[in-house]
């Protein structure tokens, strides 16, 4: 009697944090306030109102915000139809300070996450962490010193420096880049080395040997060379290359969510 007690006071807890979080007015094209700052949410399709929820916290590009984030088809698309959360937070001034160490971006956005927990069930070990290009290169800036509760970093053609000294990180990183990316420049390595953007990581994580996993497809015109670490001492390093410039691939970001959350691949 106490055990079926205590899941209905579960179950009623969880519903109560969806039903708050619709009150709060707060939702998709509408900001959640946060201080002086803010961030938007959408829930995914279907949803029962009680499952707790994946998350993905996604950075917007330059000059964007997360307005925008939310409408994407190849960011929210892929999130509502996989059941996650999306959680995406407004930069000041439409862009993002991941320059260095010295950022209040982010504890910001450490406190999305902690928001969004009060409005919504979430799945503490699933969560998340995107963006593209300045957003990319912030999303590598949070997980790089908040990084330990992150199960994966889905980066989309934006990097810090691979010298960066990173005092956490992630469970696993995967990183998609362009060769002929000329507004956040392909890392090219040594010798022009294309395993190079994703350097940081494999030595944070110790790792051996990539292994080159050939070429992959989801659209016709999106074609990935991939490489995977797994022989490293801790963590999982994905990378993609393409030849093409500076985007986000269709169907990227879902194919990583459908991996990660055990899924059959599909499209979008």
């Amino acid at each position: 009697m106490r055990v079926v007690l205590g899941l209905l006071l579960i179950a009623w807890a969880n519903a109560a944090l969806a039903v708050g979080a619709q009150d709060s007015g707060c939702h998709a094209e509408i900001s959640c306030q946060l201080g002086d700052r803010s961030y938007h949410v959408k829930e995914p399709d279907d949803w029962d109102g009680v499952t707790p929820l994946p998350v993905l916290l996604h950075f917007h590009g330059w000059m964007r915000q997360g307005t925008l984030i939310v409408k994407h088809s190849r960011i929210s698309g892929a999130t509502r139809r996989r059941g996650v959360l999306l959680l995406a937070p407004n930069g000041r001034g439409k862009t993002w300070d991941f320059w260095d160490h010295d950022t209040d971006d982010v504890a910001f956005a450490a406190k999305v996450i902690e928001d969004a927990a009060k409005r919504y069930p979430i799945d503490r070990s699933r969560i998340y962490v995107s963006g593209y290009s300045y957003g990319s290169a912030m999303a590598w800036r949070y997980v790089c010193e908040h990084g330990n509760g992150v199960a994966a970093l889905l980066a989309v053609s934006g990097t810090l420096r691979q010298s960066e000294d990173c005092p956490e990180a992630p469970q696993e990183v995967r990183h998609v880049h362009g060769t002929r990316d000329n507004v956040m420049d392909f890392p090219f390595g040594p010798g022009g080395d294309t395993t190079y953007p994703v350097a940081l990581w494999r030595e944070k994580f110790g790792c051996g040997d990539g292994k080159n996993m050939g070429e992959w497809r989801i659209t016709r015109e999106d074609l990935f060379d991939r490489t995977e670490w797994e022989d490293c001492d801790s963590g999982r390093v994905v990378l993609d290359v393409h030849a093409r410039g500076h985007f986000i691939p269709r169907g990227w970001i879902a194919r990583q969510l459908d991996q990660l959350l055990g899924r059959d691949p599909s499209y979008p």
